[in-house]
């Protein structure tokens, strides 16, 4: 998890949202995970939080918690410089956020993240990604 700032304490809040904002920049391009499954995770570490805490982190984490990004380039693969990969984050059925639907699936599909027939929510038995896994990516068998 990140740390906070020298001389600075974490509130519960922002701790909570620097444990969601870790799992997710750890998502390797063409994976995805669903808020559930973050929850879970973070929940086992902090003992609190559910899918809408971390959608609510998701919600702001491009203004209200970016403070809690360290700057290492650590998820920056290169997608317009960004620091959480957000769109890797979808609801339990493979959907991305429905406000930004197209460019989450824009960005998923340049990932090369295998995606439902339709092409509008990520095939989660072939993309979800777990902390401790150890397949580099969707190509694999």
């Amino acid at each position: 998890m990140t740390d906070p700032p020298p001389g600075n304490q974490l509130t519960d809040v922002e701790e909570y949202a620097a444990a969601v904002l870790d799992v997710v920049r750890r998502i390797p391009s063409g994976r995805a995970m669903t808020y559930g499954l973050i929850a879970e995770i973070v929940g086992e570490q902090l003992g609190r939080g559910g899918p809408r805490q971390v959608g609510s982190v998701m919600a702001g984490s491009g203004d209200r918690y970016a403070h809690l990004v360290p700057d290492d380039g650590m998820g920056d693969d290169g997608a317009d410089g960004e620091r959480v990969p957000w769109w890797r984050v979808v609801n339990a059925a493979g959907s991305p956020p429905q406000h930004h639907v197209t460019e989450a699936l824009d960005a998923l599909r340049a990932e090369g993240c295998p995606l439902s027939r339709d092409g509008r929510r990520v095939n989660l038995r072939r993309a979800v990604w777990f902390p401790d896994d150890e397949t580099p990516g969707p190509s694999d068998p």
